[in-house]
């Protein structure tokens, strides 16, 4: 009888904080969502800021976004993955593993304006990039490096030793069966990974205002500045320029992330089909 009560109580403290979750994130998504949906049309996505944000659209901060998101993981996922496929595959103990392993987990814990002025020092001025897409894109490289070496490493850490083995025996080699047989498999996890990179690298602005800068115009190459949507959402509520476009700014942001999940979440799915 006791047993039993304290089951229902743990199954009721847990079904109490998902539903709290649930509640908070709801709410947060449904007052941004209420104050910015009416302020959306076709020339809010469409046209250039103008007036310091105060009129005008957030077609370049969609352009500037999409820029550093795509060179960020373009940059990130293969460094990030081929670090988990060593430690892994090839590298399952020892000093160098461990020194990885706190180096990655440090990356994890920096707060995001230690890689801006990090990138600000490195990028902007000691390499002469100067603000750039570019600049912003390494810095967020950096910080979301260590999310994929670490789920990369989980997802393949989560395929069986059989598939391994059973590939080692009938004559491929350890290269071989890393990329036709592990990867395949451990491709969900590892997608889930990129998608929460993508997430943080989407949603960042402390950073990326010290490296990408907070140009209006359209970036035409890497090496010109740009303002992301998350720092055009800081700019126009912290200075007070325009919150019904803040509020605009932050329901597109939430949608493109939303949207991103959507389509990763249903690649994913085709790749378990695929594998099994």
């Amino acid at each position: 009888m006791h047993a039993r009560l304290e089951e229902r109580f743990m199954k009721a403290v847990m079904w109490g904080a998902a539903l709290l979750t649930a509640t908070i994130l709801v709410l947060i998504i449904g007052n941004v969502l209420i104050n910015g949906l009416s302020h959306i049309d076709f020339e809010f996505l469409l046209a250039n800021p103008r007036n310091m944000g105060r009129e005008g659209g957030i077609y370049s901060s969609i352009v500037s976004t999409i820029y550093l998101v795509l060179v960020a993981l373009a940059l990130s996922t293969p460094l990030g993955v081929g670090a988990a496929i060593f430690l892994v595959e090839y590298k399952r103990r020892g000093r160098l593993l461990s020194l990885i392993r706190f180096t990655t987990e440090c990356l994890a814990g920096i707060p995001s304006i230690i890689f801006g002025v990090f990138g600000f020092s490195f990028f902007v001025l000691f390499l002469g990039m100067g603000w750039s897409i570019l600049s912003g894109a390494l810095t967020l490289a950096l910080m979301v490096l260590p999310i994929i070496v670490r789920t990369s490493e989980e997802a393949l850490r989560a395929v069986p030793n059989a598939y391994r083995e059973g590939s080692l025996a009938l004559g491929a080699t350890r290269a071989q069966t890393i990329l036709r047989v592990v990867l395949p498999t451990a491709f969900p996890g590892i997608l889930t990974g990129v998608v929460l990179s993508t997430g943080r690298a989407v949603g960042e602005s402390a950073a990326v205002i010290l490296t990408a800068g907070s140009a209006l115009g359209v970036p035409r190459s890497l090496l010109a500045p740009g303002r992301a949507l998350s720092v055009h959402l800081y700019v126009l509520a912290v200075e007070g320029i325009s919150m019904e476009r803040a509020y605009a700014t932050g329901t597109v942001l939430i949608m493109a992330v939303v949207t991103v999940n959507i389509l990763m979440n249903q690649l994913s799915a085709r790749q378990r089909l695929r594998v099994r």
